[in-house]
Protein backbone atom coordinates (compact mmCIF):
# COMPACT_ATOMS: atom_id res chain seq x y z
CA UNK A 1 0.00 0.00 0.00
CA UNK A 2 1.16 3.93 -0.32
CA UNK A 3 2.84 5.35 3.12
CA UNK A 4 1.06 8.42 2.12
CA UNK A 5 -2.59 6.32 3.13
CA UNK A 6 -3.56 7.20 6.88
CA UNK A 7 -3.62 3.80 8.80
CA UNK A 8 -7.36 3.26 9.89
CA UNK A 9 -9.33 0.14 12.11
CA UNK A 10 -12.07 -1.15 9.93
CA UNK A 11 -15.29 0.41 10.50
CA UNK A 12 -17.50 -2.30 12.74
CA UNK A 13 -20.37 -1.94 9.82
CA UNK A 14 -17.23 -2.37 6.83
CA UNK A 15 -18.93 -4.22 3.86
CA UNK A 16 -16.68 -4.70 0.79
CA UNK A 17 -17.89 -3.70 -1.95
CA UNK A 18 -15.34 -3.40 -4.79
CA UNK A 19 -11.62 -3.97 -5.49
CA UNK A 20 -9.66 -1.71 -7.08
CA UNK A 21 -8.52 -3.36 -10.66
CA UNK A 22 -5.23 -0.91 -12.07
CA UNK A 23 -4.58 2.64 -12.83
CA UNK A 24 -6.81 4.79 -15.18
CA UNK A 25 -5.04 7.77 -17.59
CA UNK A 26 -1.75 9.79 -15.98
CA UNK A 27 -3.30 11.87 -13.33
CA UNK A 28 -3.98 9.28 -10.27
CA UNK A 29 -7.46 8.08 -11.02
CA UNK A 30 -7.80 4.11 -11.01
CA UNK A 31 -10.52 1.80 -11.91
CA UNK A 32 -12.49 0.13 -9.51
CA UNK A 33 -14.86 -3.14 -10.29
CA UNK A 34 -17.55 -3.36 -8.05
CA UNK A 35 -19.10 -6.62 -6.51
CA UNK A 36 -22.99 -5.45 -7.69
CA UNK A 37 -24.30 -4.20 -10.55
CA UNK A 38 -25.67 -1.06 -8.23
CA UNK A 39 -22.78 0.78 -6.90
CA UNK A 40 -24.62 3.20 -4.84
CA UNK A 41 -22.54 2.64 -2.12
CA UNK A 42 -19.47 3.50 -3.66
CA UNK A 43 -20.77 7.04 -5.06
CA UNK A 44 -22.51 7.77 -1.97
CA UNK A 45 -19.42 7.19 0.72
CA UNK A 46 -16.59 10.14 0.12
CA UNK A 47 -14.17 7.76 2.11
CA UNK A 48 -12.94 3.89 1.69
CA UNK A 49 -11.42 1.97 3.10
CA UNK A 50 -8.87 -0.60 1.31
CA UNK A 51 -6.77 -3.73 2.39
CA UNK A 52 -4.19 -5.42 0.39
CA UNK A 53 -5.68 -8.43 -1.48
CA UNK A 54 -5.95 -11.54 0.74
CA UNK A 55 -5.18 -9.55 4.15
CA UNK A 56 -7.56 -11.28 6.80
CA UNK A 57 -6.93 -8.48 9.48
CA UNK A 58 -8.96 -5.68 10.70
CA UNK A 59 -6.44 -2.70 9.83
CA UNK A 60 -6.91 -1.16 6.98
CA UNK A 61 -5.84 2.33 5.07
CA UNK A 62 -8.39 5.29 4.97
CA UNK A 63 -8.56 6.86 1.36
CA UNK A 64 -10.66 10.15 0.86
CA UNK A 65 -11.98 9.66 -2.66
CA UNK A 66 -12.49 13.44 -4.43
CA UNK A 67 -14.62 11.67 -7.04
CA UNK A 68 -16.51 8.68 -8.13
CA UNK A 69 -18.06 7.85 -11.71
CA UNK A 70 -19.21 5.12 -14.46
CA UNK A 71 -17.07 4.96 -16.70
CA UNK A 72 -17.85 1.92 -19.54
CA UNK A 73 -17.99 -1.25 -17.50
CA UNK A 74 -16.72 -0.40 -14.33
CA UNK A 75 -16.10 2.45 -12.09
CA UNK A 76 -13.45 5.65 -12.17
CA UNK A 77 -12.44 7.15 -8.73
CA UNK A 78 -9.97 9.78 -7.63
CA UNK A 79 -8.37 10.74 -4.20
CA UNK A 80 -6.33 13.69 -3.37
CA UNK A 81 -4.30 10.77 -1.91
CA UNK A 82 -3.38 8.90 -4.98
CA UNK A 83 -1.37 12.04 -6.74
CA UNK A 84 -0.16 10.00 -10.31
CA UNK A 85 -0.58 6.97 -11.90
CA UNK A 86 2.01 5.39 -9.90
CA UNK A 87 0.65 5.92 -6.71
CA UNK A 88 -2.47 4.78 -8.24
CA UNK A 89 -0.56 1.31 -9.85
CA UNK A 90 0.28 0.86 -6.18
CA UNK A 91 -3.42 -0.17 -5.30
CA UNK A 92 -4.09 -3.00 -7.75
CA UNK A 93 -6.26 -5.12 -6.16
CA UNK A 94 -6.92 -3.57 -3.10
CA UNK A 95 -10.41 -4.76 -1.31
CA UNK A 96 -12.92 -1.40 -0.75
CA UNK A 97 -14.90 -1.64 1.82
CA UNK A 98 -17.32 1.34 2.91
CA UNK A 99 -19.37 1.26 6.14
CA UNK A 100 -22.87 0.35 6.04
CA UNK A 101 -24.11 3.47 7.35
CA UNK A 102 -23.08 5.41 4.08
CA UNK A 103 -25.33 3.22 2.29
CA UNK A 104 -28.28 5.51 0.62
CA UNK A 105 -31.68 4.46 1.96
CA UNK A 106 -33.26 1.17 0.25
CA UNK A 107 -36.78 2.05 -1.65
CA UNK A 108 -39.72 0.16 0.01
CA UNK A 109 -39.56 -3.49 -1.41
CA UNK A 110 -35.88 -3.22 -2.18
CA UNK A 111 -33.18 -4.55 -0.37
CA UNK A 112 -28.93 -4.73 -0.16
CA UNK A 113 -28.00 -8.37 -0.53
CA UNK A 114 -25.28 -7.88 2.51
CA UNK A 115 -28.75 -7.41 4.74
CA UNK A 116 -30.28 -10.68 3.52
CA UNK A 117 -27.25 -12.96 4.06
CA UNK A 118 -27.38 -14.87 7.12
CA UNK A 119 -31.83 -14.34 7.79
CA UNK A 120 -33.36 -17.80 8.01
CA UNK A 121 -36.13 -18.67 5.93
CA UNK A 122 -39.37 -20.33 6.22
CA UNK A 123 -42.47 -20.81 4.58
CA UNK A 124 -46.03 -19.95 5.36
CA UNK A 125 -46.44 -22.92 7.41
CA UNK A 126 -43.66 -21.47 9.72
CA UNK A 127 -41.08 -24.83 7.80
CA UNK A 128 -37.92 -23.34 8.36
CA UNK A 129 -36.34 -23.88 4.82
CA UNK A 130 -32.88 -22.82 5.61
CA UNK A 131 -30.98 -19.64 5.74
CA UNK A 132 -29.50 -17.52 2.88
CA UNK A 133 -26.37 -18.34 2.27
CA UNK A 134 -25.81 -15.82 -0.83
CA UNK A 135 -27.97 -14.46 -3.88
CA UNK A 136 -27.44 -15.44 -7.68
CA UNK A 137 -28.67 -12.55 -10.39
CA UNK A 138 -29.63 -15.51 -12.90
CA UNK A 139 -31.24 -12.75 -15.54
CA UNK A 140 -34.74 -12.11 -14.63
CA UNK A 141 -34.63 -12.17 -11.39
CA UNK A 142 -32.67 -13.05 -8.67
CA UNK A 143 -32.57 -16.01 -6.16
CA UNK A 144 -31.81 -16.96 -2.44
CA UNK A 145 -29.56 -19.86 -1.99
CA UNK A 146 -30.49 -21.66 1.44
CA UNK A 147 -27.97 -23.92 3.30
CA UNK A 148 -30.42 -26.58 5.70
CA UNK A 149 -29.94 -29.25 7.14
CA UNK A 150 -32.33 -32.46 6.50
CA UNK A 151 -31.52 -36.14 8.37
CA UNK A 152 -28.76 -34.21 9.26
CA UNK A 153 -27.38 -33.76 5.98
CA UNK A 154 -26.48 -30.46 4.05
CA UNK A 155 -29.34 -29.14 1.65
CA UNK A 156 -29.04 -26.36 -0.77
CA UNK A 157 -32.41 -24.80 -2.05
CA UNK A 158 -32.96 -22.18 -4.19
CA UNK A 159 -35.78 -19.74 -4.22
CA UNK A 160 -36.58 -17.10 -7.09
CA UNK A 161 -36.27 -13.82 -4.89
CA UNK A 162 -39.76 -12.61 -6.83
CA UNK A 163 -42.69 -11.07 -5.10
CA UNK A 164 -44.44 -14.45 -6.37
CA UNK A 165 -43.24 -16.56 -3.93
CA UNK A 166 -41.41 -14.08 -0.82
CA UNK A 167 -44.02 -13.29 0.87
CA UNK A 168 -42.32 -10.82 3.55
CA UNK A 169 -39.00 -10.04 4.32
CA UNK A 170 -38.62 -8.68 7.89
CA UNK A 171 -35.06 -7.04 8.46
CA UNK A 172 -35.83 -6.12 11.91
CA UNK A 173 -37.32 -9.32 13.11
CA UNK A 174 -34.32 -11.28 10.62
CA UNK A 175 -36.83 -13.38 8.66
CA UNK A 176 -37.96 -13.63 5.24
CA UNK A 177 -41.52 -15.49 4.97
CA UNK A 178 -42.11 -17.33 1.21
CA UNK A 179 -44.68 -19.25 -0.71
CA UNK A 180 -42.21 -22.42 -0.67
CA UNK A 181 -42.08 -26.18 0.16
CA UNK A 182 -39.66 -28.01 1.42
CA UNK A 183 -39.92 -30.57 -1.60
CA UNK A 184 -39.79 -28.45 -4.36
Amino acid sequence: MLPTLEAAELPADAIEVARIADAWGIKGWFKVLPHSARPEALFSSKRWFLQPPGSKTTGAFRLAIREAKEHSDCIVASSEDVPDRSAAEALRGARVFVPRSSFPTAADDEYYWVDLIGLPVVNREGVALGAVRELLATGPQTTLVLDALEAGKPVERMIPFVSVFVDKVDLPGRLITVDWQPEY
